[in-house]
C-alpha cells in the first residue's frame, strides 16, 4: 500500500509517498480500502512539529476515512468485505489502505459519496460536541463562530441551523457571500487585526449582551477577546489554538507569543460573571468508544435525512498530499479540504 509520511519537521514539502506494507489484523480490527481521506489543521501542526500529541516522524497523518471494507479481524460482526464505511483513524489516514478497531468504524449511508463520508468525522463530531454536548445550544439564542470558513466552521453552521440559533461568523471577506448563503445570519471580517472591531460589533448585534454561545479554534488573544463577549450565563468552547501555526513552517517565537497571550480563566471571574469556558480535544477522547459513537449515530442520521451537506472546498490525489496542506494554510478554502485515492 502507499502512505504520505514526513521524516522530519518542515513545510508542505517534507510529505513524501512511501511505500509500506500493512499490518496483520487482530481481534476486532477491520482493513479499508482508503476512497477519502480528512485533511485537518491538527495534520498541519504535527509536520510541523507543533502538535503535542503527535508521535515523533517518521509518521503517517490523517485522523479520518471513507472507503471499502476489504477484510475484517477476528470477532468482527457488524461488517463484511465490501461494505462501504467510514472511520476515524488517529494517525495513519493518508493511506490507500488502513487498519483500524471497529469500534471506531461507521456504516456509510446509502447515496453518500466518499468525499462526503470523509468530510464528517472530525469536523461534524467537533462541531456537535462543541454545540449539543458541551454548549447545549438553545433555539434563538447567538452563537459565534470564529473560523466560519474552515471546515468545523462550516460543520458548525449547519447544526446551528438546526437549533434554530442565530448566527456570527468570523471570516475573511472574500468568503462573506457564500457564508450567507449557508445561513449565517451576520459576518465580521476575521482579518481585521483590531479586535476592538469585532467587540464592537457583537455587541452592537446583540444589544450589547453578548453572544450566548462562542465557539474559538484560535488562540493567543482571541480567547481573551472571546470570554469578553460572552452574556451571561454565556459558554465558550475552545478547540483549537491555530494561532501558533500562522506560517507554513515553525516559527518559534510567534508559537511561544501565541502561547503566552492565551488568558487565564479565574474560578472567581467565572462565578461572578457567570459564564462557562470549556475545552474540546477529539484526539483526547479516543477511548471513549461509546461516547463517540453515541455522537456519531445523530450526525450520520441527519447525513443520510439530507439534513448535514458537508462543503467540500478541494479534494487532492494522495499524492498531493503538499499541496492540500499548502491550500489548507493559505486560509482559502470553504469547507473540508481532502485527499483522495
Amino acid at each position: 500500500m502507499r502512505q504520505v509520511s514526513f521524516s522530519r519537521y518542515g513545510g508542505p514539502d517534507v510529505l513524501t509517498i512511501r511505500e509500506a506494507s500493512r499490518r496483520p489484523l487482530a481481534e476486532g480490527d477491520v482493513a479499508v480500502a482508503v476512497r477519502a481521506a480528512g485533511v485537518n489543521f491538527a495534520d498541519v501542526m504535527a509536520r510541523m512539529g507543533l502538535y503535542p500529541d503527535a508521535p515523533k516522524p517518521p509518521l503517517v497523518l490523517g485522523y479520518e476515512v471513507a472507503g471499502v471494507v476489504d477484510a475484517i479481524g477476528p470477532g468482527v460482526t457488524e461488517f463484511q468485505p465490501g461494505d462501504r464505511v467510514i472511520a476515524l483513524t488517529r494517525f495513519g489516514g493518508y493511506a490507500t489502505h488502513v487498519v483500524v478497531s471497529a469500534a471506531y468504524v461507521f456504516p456509510c449511508p446509502a447515496g453518500i459519496a466518499d468525499t462526503a463520508a470523509a468530510s464528517l468525522p472530525v469536523n461534524y463530531l467537533t462541531a456537535s460536541l462543541a454545540l449539543n454536548r458541551l454548549a447545549n445550544l438553545a433555539p434563538g439564542e447567538t452563537v459565534l463562530i470564529h473560523g466560519a470558513g474552515g471546515g468545523v466552521g462550516v460543520a458548525a453552521i449547519q447544526l446551528a441551523r438546526l437549533r434554530q440559533a442565530r448566527i456570527i461568523g468570523t471570516a475573511s471577506t472574500a468568503k462573506h457571500d457564500t457564508l450567507r448563503s449557508f445561513g449565517v445570519d451576520h459576518l465580521i471580517d476575521s482579518r481585521d487585526p483590531n479586535s476592538a472591531h469585532l467587540t464592537a460589533e457583537v455587541k452592537r448585534l446583540t444589544g450589547n449582551r453578548g453572544a450566548d454561545v462562542i465557539l474559538d479554534p484560535v488562540g493567543g488573544k482571541s480567547f481573551e477577546t472571546s470570554y469578553r463577549l460572552l452574556a451571561p450565563l454565556g459558554r465558550m468552547v475552545i478547540y483549537g489554538v491555530s494561532a501558533v501555526a500562522p506560517g507554513k513552517r515553525r516559527n518559534w517565537w510567534r508559537a511561544g507569543r501565541a502561547i503566552l497571550q492565551l488568558p487565564r480563566f479565574k474560578p472567581m471571574s467565572l462565578m461572578n460573571r457567570n459564564r462557562g469556558v470549556f475545552g474540546l480535544n477529539l484526539a483526547h477522547l479516543w477511548d471513549e468508544r461509546e461516547q463517540l459513537r453515541d455522537a456519531m449515530r445523530p450526525l450520520l442520521h441527519d447525513l443520510e435525512a439530507g439534513r448535514l451537506r458537508p462543503v467540500i472546498a478541494a479534494a487532492f490525489p494522495l499524492e498531493r498530499a503538499a499541496d492540500a496542506h499548502e491550500y489548507l494554510q493559505s486560509r482559502v478554502n470553504i469547507g473540508k479540504v481532502l485527499l483522495t485515492c
